[in-house]
């Protein structure tokens, strides 16, 4: 009776760890339940660290800013085989002293998103450029500390990069967007956007570099105009979204051609505008026929 009970007894803790609850069980839990869990005893706390030590994705985009920077640094010790990393809640506490030491362990990183992480400096970039030589995916997104050296070695190393945000990264200009342009032939989707310093210049570079371009964020490119829109159709065929609101000098004698190829644009037609001003004026859409 005593073995039949002691059979029937078993706990979570006594499954093989790496071979069914790393791979098959705690890889459905989100990072919050996985830190809420450590706490429990030491035997989870051992599991969630050979887990952590595991793990392909590290995203802390949900609990960031309640994460303790030595926590953050002690999950991550032990990991080596990482290819996704994503920060963009963690400007708060990240630098690069916590960051680097990550980097630097892990060189089959594919998407590292720093967007917003304000606490990080160029070194950070250098360190990503220098290790991740299979990086595909970047996010960047108001990182003002991102300047042109930085970005260059970056796309001197990583010329497979096949998306990079660097909305608001205001130190770049013309010559370090074009310089990108021409080392990453791949890229799928690019965001210039809210950067004063973007002309037409680096939008005619992109578009006869990166003809497999299918994603274009423009948005606040004040300096941009109806010639490089024209460019932009005529060399990316494969092209799918165009952001161009608040581009003054971006009209629709440009981005008709782009709209008969169905590619989604974020600024109505004139006519589209038109209307809707009048519905709000008058509080009901008037009859136009749209066939004369």
């Amino acid at each position: 009776m005593d073995e039949e009970a002691q059979m029937q007894t078993c706990h979570i803790l006594d499954l093989p760890w790496e071979d069914v609850l790393v791979p098959h069980i705690l890889c459905f839990l989100s990072l919050q339940h996985l830190v809420s869990l450590q706490r429990v005893s030491r035997q989870f706390h051992s599991l969630i660290q050979v887990y952590l030590a595991n793990c392909r994705t590290f995203d802390l985009s949900s609990i960031g800013p309640s994460v303790p920077k030595e926590a953050f640094c002690s999950m991550l010790k032990d990991n080596k085989v990482l290819h996704s990393l994503c920060l963009s809640s963690c400007s708060e506490w990240v630098t690069d002293k916590e960051l680097l030491p990550v980097i630097g362990q892990n060189q089959h990183l594919q998407r590292v998103d720093m967007s917003s992480c304000v606490g990080l400096t160029r070194h950070s970039l250098v360190a990503v450029s220098l290790s991740c030589m299979h990086l595909q995916h970047l996010g960047l997104a108001h990182c003002e500390w991102v300047d042109s050296l930085s970005l260059r070695s970056l796309v001197d190393h990583c010329g497979g990069l096949q998306s990079i945000n660097i909305t608001a990264c205001r130190q770049l200009k013309d010559d370090a967007i074009c310089y990108m342009a021409k080392k990453c032939l791949k890229l799928r989707s690019l965001s210039l956007a809210v950067n004063a310093n973007v002309t037409d210049e680096s939008v005619e570079e992109v578009a006869k570099n990166c003809r497999g371009l299918e994603q274009l964020d423009l948005t606040g490119c004040l300096r941009v105009r109806n010639q490089s829109i024209r460019t932009l159709a005529e060399y990316c065929p494969k092209l799918q979204s165009l952001k161009v609101n608040h581009c003054h000098n971006v009209t629709e004698s440009s981005l008709d051609p782009l709209r008969k190829r169905n590619v989604v644009i974020d600024v109505e037609p004139p006519l589209q505008r038109a209307l809707v001003l009048l519905q709000d004026v008058l509080g009901f859409a008037p009859f136009i026929n749209l066939q004369i």
